[in-house]
């Protein structure tokens, strides 16, 4: 139950993140011919390489191929909807520890998925995207307002917070090489953090300010800091436990490394410890994924008895 908790709620912020993501980069490759030569097709490679995907044989990807690979297909857990029905399969077994209306919840948006597909056929792609976006607010805000905040919940709540700082260290690492990269209020767009970067900084979008926030502000739910703020809580609780010297928690170990690094980190350097910053990031992302599964995921083979001579 634990491990499948985890899990879901890693599918369901990728699943947000990602229709974040594409939804303005798509939006953006439509939007300017000029920058792609008049009369060619937009090239979506990078994206295939910001999320990770490969990309096969497909030397060229177009906006269709980019949309049915990171959105529509059901069968990959990279995409959209693969990653929902993934989160949906999974919470299917273990309604016992979620709310009903979470349930309920992930099991509509999985119904839905065809006839969004359908009307973003249509309408457009953003119409896909802006449901999605939707039903995982709805989802997370329904598991905080439901659920007992006991380890159930802390499971869930994890998965989200990694996958989230993870996302970020993507996102701002495809800003880092800025102008061949993502233009940086695109970047606040893809993380949702647009207003809440104006309301705090004005409209002064430079990149070194952009990168501080998305990374080192306490207050906004979708930084890094916030987020690595959030996961080592969640793993505190779960092993509240402690030891007179040293850390023993081989997860909660290089969350906390990295998450007092950012506390102290001074903004005036940051835009040079960028990029290895970022590279930390997601190896740290990598480490506490892997720990966390050793530490409580880890399934004991049966005993086998031998038979009597």
């Amino acid at each position: 139950m634990a491990e499948t908790l985890f899990w879901t709620g890693r599918y369901v912020e990728r699943a947000d993140d990602t229709a974040r993501l594409v939804d303005v980069y798509v939006h953006r490759m439509l939007s300017d011919p000029v920058g792609r030569g008049v009369g060619a097709s937009p090239d979506c490679g990078p994206l295939f390489g910001l999320l990770g995907v490969d990309l096969a044989d497909t030397a060229r990807p177009d906006v269709g191929v980019a949309l049915f690979r990171l959105a529509y297909d059901p069968k990959s857990p990279s995409a959209i909807a693969g990653a929902i029905l993934a989160a949906r399969a999974g919470a299917r077994g273990i309604r016992e520890v979620i709310s009903s209306e979470v349930w309920e919840c992930l099991n509509v948006t999985g119904h839905g998925l065809t006839g969004q597909r359908r009307a973003a056929e249509r309408l457009g792609p953003h119409v896909f995207l802006r449901f999605i976006r939707e039903r995982a607010a709805l989802f997370f805000g329904l598991a905080d307002s439901t659920m007992s905040h006991d380890d159930a919940w802390r499971f869930l709540v994890l998965g989200r917070s990694l996958e989230r700082a993870d996302m970020t260290a993507r996102l701002l690492l495809a800003g880092v090489p800025a102008p061949q990269g993502m233009d940086w209020p695109l970047l606040l767009h893809a993380c949702g953090a647009y207003e809440s970067f104006i309301r705090t900084h004005g409209w002064a979008a430079e990149p070194a300010r952009v990168a501080e926030f998305l990374l080192l502000d306490r207050l906004f739910p979708r930084s890094v800091l916030h987020s690595l703020v959030t996961a080592e809580e969640c793993l505190v609780a779960l092993n509240p436990g402690s030891v007179r010297m040293g850390m023993d928690d081989p997860a909660r170990r290089p969350v906390g490394q990295l998450r007092t690094r950012l506390e102290y980190a001074d903004p005036a350097q940051l835009p040079d410890q960028l990029p290895e910053l970022l590279g930390t990031l997601q190896e740290v992302c990598v480490e506490a994924c892997e720990a966390i599964t050793r530490r409580y995921f880890q399934y004991e083979a049966p005993v086998a008895w031998e038979r009597d001579g």
